[in-house]
Formats: structure tokens, C-alpha cells, sequence
């Protein structure tokens, strides 16, 4: 039996959103309390099973008293707090970012973007074709998974997950500044060379598809890929003992890809690289 440590219970903060009365636990975020009261705030960099990095900046909302918009994924909820979600500053923000990230990175396998872009009536063409974009193609390096950076939002939420808070292997980072910034391994190596152990963790937090299974990568090429065709199976891993949960994503009585649940109090949405792509062994293959 797994044991879950609940804690000492944390006490309830009133304060408003929209208007509205709510309460939610202390050291909730603005976010946490948002969702909860279900205020639809988008958001792009923030990830539950990692610290905010306040990066992407789509989330922001106006506190009352506050000389700035502040980011609700981060910024803590307060006693007396007065939070507006929907305000034309904050619509108008959201707005910027979303041109400002739509011209620059193909935010084609994003999920949710294309409504928030209508939802926020963005026009991200105003930019014009010299918008800098990196125009590079995809980095198909080896047999698991695929680093397409047309597709990277700057979120640093791999960097994050291959680190200090998740896999402490240490192998990608930023390299670069400005417009120059961008993710990669150590001296800008193949993934093959660097200190990669392909937990796919990374792939895990990816918000954009930056990051993505090769199976996937090529059942999008081939124009196969239909997530609404997929069914989704809970099941526990069999390579050891740990009891990591496996969540199988099946398309055509195949497994495409494997991921594990978030709220999972083992694996908090983390794997090795068998649980996430030794998966052959149950499917025939040619």
C-alpha cells in the first residue's frame, strides 16, 4: 500500500477574484485559486509537477495595488487580495504575447493556442515574414525522441525537469543570449553524446511539442497522428519494483507513446527510459 503524507492542514485565505469571494489553501498561487474557482487564465510555461519559471508570460492578471501585471502562476494568494482576471490591461497583455510567440515559434502542436489566439482576437502576422524565427530543422538524432526548436518557447521547463528538480543528469541548458538563446546539450553535441539518459522527462513538461516522441514525430509526417482516435490505459510498469504507473496512448491497437499520471505519488509524472519507450516487447513489430 502506498502511503501519501497529507501534512499539517494549511489554513483557508479569502480573498476576491472578479469580483467574486473564494478561498483557497495558504500558499496557493493566484493560478491555483483561479482554476479552482474556474477562471479560465491560459497559460503556456507553468507545469504542475515543476517550480513556476514566469517565463511565457500569457497568465498575467491585475491585483489591486499592484503598479504591474503580475504572473498568476507564481505570485502567491494573500488575505484581502483583489485579483481581476478579464480586465482590458490584461486581455491586451495576453494578447502582445501570444503575437509576439505565434510569429516567432510554429505553435502548431501547442495545445489550446489556436483558441486563445482567436479567444484573444491575436494577430500574430502584423509582425510581418521578417519576424525572427529560427528556421531550423528538426534534430531526428536518435530512435526515441525528436528536438525540433522551431517549435521552443523559451519556457526552460526541460531544463528544469532534466535538472535540480527532477532527473539530476544535468544535460541540456541554455545556451546562448538574446535572440540567440536556445536549448541544448553540452558544446551544442548530438543527443547521442551528451549526458542524456532518455528518461523522457523532459518530452513529459514540453508545452509545445518542441520536444516529442519519434513515434509521434512520424505518424505526424505521415499525416497518421489522431489523438481523437487514441484511448488512454492506466496500467503499472513490469520492468522492477518501484510501481511507477504507465498511462499507454493506443491508436490503431498500437502504443504510440507512453506517459504516467501527475498526481501519481510515485512517479509524479516521471519515468526511466523503459517505462517511457520499452514498450516493443507487447506489439509486433517489423
Amino acid at each position: 500500500m502506498t502511503v501519501t503524507p497529507l501534512g499539517i492542514p494549511r489554513r483557508l485565505l479569502e480573498f476576491t477574484i472578479d469580483g467574486e469571494p473564494v478561498r483557497t489553501p495558504e500558499g496557493s498561487t493566484i493560478l491555483d485559486a483561479c482554476r479552482a474557482a474556474g477562471k479560465d487564465v491560459p497559460t503556456l510555461c507553468e507545469g504542475d509537477t515543476l517550480r513556476p519559471k514566469n517565463a511565457c508570460r500569457v497568465c498575467v492578471v491585475e491585483v489591486e495595488g499592484s503598479r504591474t501585471l503580475v504572473p498568476a502562476c507564481s505570485r502567491k494568494a494573500e488575505p484581502g487580495m483583489e485579483v481581476r482576471t478579464d480586465t482590458e490591461r490584461a486581455r491586451h497583455s495576453r494578447k502582445i504575447v501570444l503575437e509576439l510567440l505565434a510569429s516567432s515559434v510554429d505553435l502548431s502542436t501547442t495545445p489550446q493556442v489556436a483558441g486563445w489566439i482567436k479567444e484573444y482576437e491575436a494577430k500574430p502576422d502584423r509582425f510581418g515574414p521578417d519576424a525572427a524565427r529560427l528556421n531550423e530543422e528538426p534534430k531526428v538524432d536518435n530512435d526515441l525522441y525528436v528536438r525540433d526548436y522551431d517549435k521552443c518557447i523559451l519556457c526552460y521547463k526541460c531544463v528544469d525537469a532534466c535538472g535540480d528538480q527532477w532527473q539530476n543528469s544535468f544535460a541540456i541548458s541554455v545556451a546562448g543570449r538574446g535572440f540567440d538563446a536556445r536549448i541544448a546539450v553540452e558544446h551544442d553535441a548530438p543527443l547521442t553524446d551528451s549526458a542524456c539518459v532518455y528518461c523522457g522527462n523532459c518530452i513529459e513538461v514540453c508545452p509545445t511539442g518542441a520536444l516529442s516522441f519519434k513515434s509521434e514525430f512520424d505518424m505526424r509526417a505521415a499525416d497518421t497522428w489522431d489523438e481523437s482516435a487514441q484511448t488512454e490505459t492506466t496500467t503499472v510498469c513490469a520492468y522492477c519494483g518501484v510501481g511507477c504507473n504507465l498511462t499507454l496512448h493506443v491508436q490503431d491497437n498500437e502504443i504510440v507513446k507512453v506517459t504516467s499520471p501527475h498526481d501519481n505519488p510515485v512517479t509524479h509524472g516521471n519515468l526511466c527510459i523503459k517505462g517511457r519507450f520499452g514498450y516493443q516487447h507487447v506489439q509486433n513489430r517489423d
